[in-house]
């Protein structure tokens, strides 16, 4: 029944938002937006049903040292981002119902991001031309993926590229910081006790840990898509990605374990991680493992950035990049 009722709201959100997807409808609610610039065609931009900041970002973001973290089983996602020695975890049983998380780790200005429609869990280096930037959620869905806004120049930005699509900042691209989408043991194994993991503001206000998508990555069809799914592979299957040089899917992953590539990036996979995406509580998601991605540097391995992936996703916005799958 939920999910019938998450179906139905969405398909009513999307023909909705379909049918007002034009700048002078937008700049009531965006009257600092400069609508003469952008990259997309607006008819890509759907309502996603929630209003500007109805998402509420997190921007003074509380934390608890790891060894005092309880509410989280082993294998639950998060993400692990280490920079300048700081070592932070971002579960995504929090960014499952905020999204954004405007962080400073290491001395770097980060913007800590989720997208639940697409499985996209990336990290932004938030400094851009001298300036440091914050972001909101929009609102608003562009191939299913979440439309970041920043609050200093109300600018619109793709999550999944990280690139602005419409306003003064557009065809400016935020740098990805390499982190990792693991289960919360392994991030606790690769840290010391100055770990920090993200807790809530007010733990009571939302339903935390729970997955408001259930059963949504066994979908046939991704929610709120109107785009081209790749060939030969389910669209909501995980993928671990590297921009246009290609993707492998959990699949290929799971079956081959290892994969090296001509400059040295080596690709693994281990089980151990829920799904957020799959039962009603996330701890209880079934396992579709972890993937690490790096790279030997100067004699250490270093990570390098990548997505984690659904299918779809990765295709729309690379059509061109091969997606590997047993």
């Amino acid at each position: 029944m939920i999910k019938r009722l998450i179906c139905a709201v969405l398909l009513l959100t999307w023909m909705t938002g379909a049918a007002v997807a034009r700048p002078d409808y937008w700049a009531r609610e965006w009257p600092n937006t400069d609508f003469t610039k952008t990259l997309i065609k607006w008819s890509d931009i759907l309502d996603g049903g929630p209003p500007k900041d109805g998402i509420p970002a997190i921007d003074e973001p509380v934390f608890r040292p790891v060894g005092e973290i309880t509410g989280i089983a082993d294998t639950e996602p998060v993400i692990g981002l280490i920079v300048g020695g700081e070592a932070r975890a971002y579960p995504l049983q929090i960014l499952m119902w905020h999204e954004i998380v405007n962080d400073t780790i290491g001395g770097v200005p980060v913007s800590v991001t989720f997208c639940p429609l697409c499985n996209a869990a990336i990290v932004f280096d938030r400094r851009v031309a001298g300036r440091v930037l914050d972001f909101g959620t929009t609102g608003k869905l562009r191939m299913s993926d979440l439309v970041m806004y920043d609050r200093q120049t109300e600018s619109w930005w793709q999550q999944f590229l990280g690139q602005a699509i419409v306003g003064e900042m557009t065809g400016t691209t935020l740098k990805i910081m390499p982190s990792r989408l693991e289960s919360f043991a392994r991030f606790r194994a690769r840290t010391d006790a100055t770990a920090k993991v993200l807790v809530p503001n007010a733990p009571g206000i939302r339903r935390y840990g729970a997955n408001p998508y259930i059963a949504y990555d066994s979908s046939d069809r991704p929610f709120l898509y109107r785009g081209e799914l790749p060939d030969g592979v389910p669209p909501l299957m995980r993928v671990v990605s590297l921009g246009d040089r290609g993707a492998w899917t959990f699949a290929y992953m799971r079956k081959h374990r290892r994969v090296e590539l001509d400059d040295g990036t080596v690709i693994t996979w281990e089980s151990g991680q829920n799904s957020a995406l799959d039962s009603d509580e996330i701890a209880t998601g079934r396992d579709v493992g972890n993937v690490l991605v790096q790279r030997r540097e100067n004699g250490a391995w270093t990570d390098v950035a990548h997505g984690v992936d659904f299918a779809f996703a990765y295709h729309a916005f690379y059509p061109q990049g091969a997606i590997h799958h047993p």
